[in-house]
């Protein structure tokens, strides 16, 4: 009989222990439900974020590492892209995003993203989930790897889609500190959606939006009219992107009158049409670094992330950076 009771009271402690230890989950999965992730250094980091809000201003908030990320990367890359050209933006953005913190005071990142709600809209309730795993196992399988050059955060530019040739990074910065930014050959951009862009503008429309960067001029020649005379290219990169252009007496690169008329690419050529000015681009961003396009078609054709990687930043290194608690303690 005491054996009995000595078996039943040990029994009971046991019991009562081991739900002490398993009370805190149960309830945590109780309120979050059972695909809670634990909390912890596996989705618990958090960033402080500069956003804009509605009327303007702007404000600083925390928010979720994994939920910013996945927010610039859905906000940079189509999420119908394949998987490894997702692996390689992932990692760029990462290199990006890990400069930042580790250059600066802080710790504040200002790149846009897509929060929660805007990616609900974005995509349909049908394929949220279906995206939302694609966005996350290209950020999980490249997890904290980035892109060094002489153990440093390597210079990663990317965009959209070339002229069919990406650029030259000692060309468009004008200094030789990113070797591995070369002209590379990227045919299959030609094909890509949107490639030309044909915009029709008036002269003193071209005029004011130019007018920040046009050499002051005598009151009398200010109130003049430029006309397809004051329109000259002088000069093209080695990858065909406008290097200098003269605009009556001002003489500005491709990409200062390409951001000034919010043009897709300084790849472009001019006409005179119907009293104004024709400009016809080629390609979609900068040209500088990753084709987006390029790395979708690589994929395809069976490259890795790794692959696509360097292909466009030949010379860099693929390295651990560190888990991103290190970055904002």
């Amino acid at each position: 009989m005491g054996q009995r009771y000595m078996r039943q009271k040990v029994k009971t402690v046991c019991s009562f222990l081991v739900i002490l230890i398993l009370l805190p989950y149960v309830v945590a999965i109780f309120v979050n439900g059972t695909d809670m992730e634990v909390i912890g250094k596996n989705g618990g980091a958090y960033v402080q974020v500069k956003r804009t809000l509605e009327d303007g201003k702007e404000k600083i908030m925390k928010v979720p590492w994994d939920e910013y990320f996945l927010g610039v990367l859905a906000k940079e890359m189509p999420e119908t892209y394949e998987e490894e050209a997702l692996k390689a933006q992932a990692v760029l953005i990462r290199t990006n995003l890990y400069q930042t913190l580790d250059s600066s005071e802080d710790k504040v990142l200002e790149d846009s993203y897509l929060d929660a709600k805007a990616l609900e809209k974005k995509w349909s309730a049908k394929e949220h989930d279906t995206y939302y795993k694609k966005l996350k196992k290209a950020m999980d399988d490249t997890a904290n790897q980035v892109l060094y050059y002489n153990d440093t955060y390597a210079l990663v530019p990317f965009h959209q889609a070339s002229n069919g040739k990406t650029r030259s990074g000692q060309e468009v910065l004008g200094n030789g500190d990113s070797p591995y930014l070369v002209v590379k050959e990227c045919p299959k951009d030609k094909e890509a959606d949107e490639e030309m862009h044909v915009y029709n503008m008036e002269y003193q429309e071209i005029q004011t939006k130019c007018q920040p960067f046009l050499v002051a001029v005598d009151k009398e020649n200010a109130k003049k009219t430029y006309s397809f005379s004051d329109f000259e290219i002088q000069s093209y990169d080695s990858a065909g992107y406008v290097a200098s252009l003269r605009i009556g007496d001002t003489v500005c690169t491709g990409e200062q009158f390409r951001e000034a008329l919010s043009l897709a690419s300084s790849a472009f050529s001019l006409q005179e049409a119907d009293g104004g000015l024709r400009i016809t681009t080629m390609g979609k961003g900068h040209g500088l670094g990753m084709s987006q396009w390029t790395a979708n078609e690589m994929a395809k054709e069976g490259k890795t992330f790794e692959e696509i990687l360097q292909n466009f930043f030949e010379g860099t290194n693929l390295t651990d950076g560190g888990e991103i608690f290190t970055k904002i303690e």
